[in-house]
């Protein structure tokens, strides 16, 4: 056995070296073929590429497959990365989107402001609504001005269209406003065009009604109501609503301000409230004599 074996070795040696001789000759060959510049050998050369590469697509498809793999997987990497970079630009869009948003409210608010056409003597302070009373008892909202900005109890305030309410309870750094369609609220107004005197009694609700009018025949659902300045709480001329009548054929007012959204109020304060200081002493009519001066006098002994 050993002997066959070293025998087949000794055959396959020289014929392994012959196999590789003709395979360097091969391919030298073919390099100089290649090399040569002869139109003969060109055309020759274009007959071999015709016969012979259409052939090899079957072995190129693998590498062709995975170097399209390879260029797929390449591009999946990018667009995975480009993914999270858009995901996380998103999410910074949509934090300016909202902030933008608020800004946008904020604006609109303090246009609306801006295009309330008031009496020329009347100044006002801005205020920001804080916080609202949350009570079905009791309607107010709490505004972050106070004392030290000058703000003085009965005053009136507005938003970007119609009256909201007047001041009831001033601090230091805050005032509380109580609307007019709080129960405690009562505004004396001039419902046009008819010229009819009115007040609007709050009742806790959206629409308050309309009570002690003058002549409820001369008012028409639509009609303009307005502050009339009568005991001089409210200026004359503020735009409250229009009123509306109830299922139940009760007048009431549409108010004109927007209570859903309440974010900046103004507090006029160029009217004047006359407030008692002193007691009040009674004046006597002098053309009516003294009472005390017509006591009797004593008859005389």
């Amino acid at each position: 056995m050993a002997t066959d074996r070293s025998s087949s070795n000794d055959f396959g040696r020289p014929l392994r070296r012959i196999m590789l001789a003709v395979l360097f000759l091969l391919l030298v060959g073919v390099f100089l073929l290649w090399r040569i510049d002869s139109p003969r050998v060109e055309r020759f050369r274009a007959q071999i590429t015709d016969r012979i590469v259409p052939n090899l697509d079957w072995a190129m498809a693998p590498v062709t497959g995975t170097v399209n793999l390879l260029r797929d997987y390449q591009s999946y990497q990018r667009l995975t990365v480009q993914n999270q970079e858009l995901r996380s630009e998103l999410r910074k869009m949509q934090t300016w989107k909202e902030a933008a948003l608020q800004l946008e409210q904020e604006n609109a608010r303090l246009l609306d402001l801006n295009k309330v056409r008031l009496d020329p003597r009347l100044t006002y302070i801005t205020g920001v609504v804080l916080a609202d009373s949350g009570s079905p008892f009791r309607q107010s909202v709490l505004l972050n001005v106070g004392s030290r900005d000058g703000i003085v109890e009965g005053w009136a305030t507005v938003d970007g269209i119609g009256l909201v309410g007047r001041i009831s309870g001033v601090g230091k750094d805050t005032a509380r406003v109580i609307l007019v369609t709080d129960i405690s609220s009562r505004i004396p107004a001039t419902i046009q065009p008819s010229g009819q005197r009115a007040i609007i009694a709050g009742d806790n609700s959206s629409a308050p009604p309309i009570d002690f009018l003058e002549n409820p025949d001369l008012v028409r659902p639509g009609d303009r109501v307005i502050s009339s300045g009568d005991g001089g709480v409210f200026p004359a001329g503020l735009l409250i609503g229009q009123v509306a009548a109830d299922p139940g054929g009760r007048l009431r007012v549409r108010l004109a301000a927007d209570f859903e959204r309440l974010e900046f109020l103004r507090v006029l304060r160029g009217h004047s409230v006359e407030t008692v200081t002193e007691g009040a002493s009674i004046i006597l009519d002098q053309s009516r004599p003294d009472p005390a001066s017509n006591t009797p006098e004593p008859l005389g002994e």
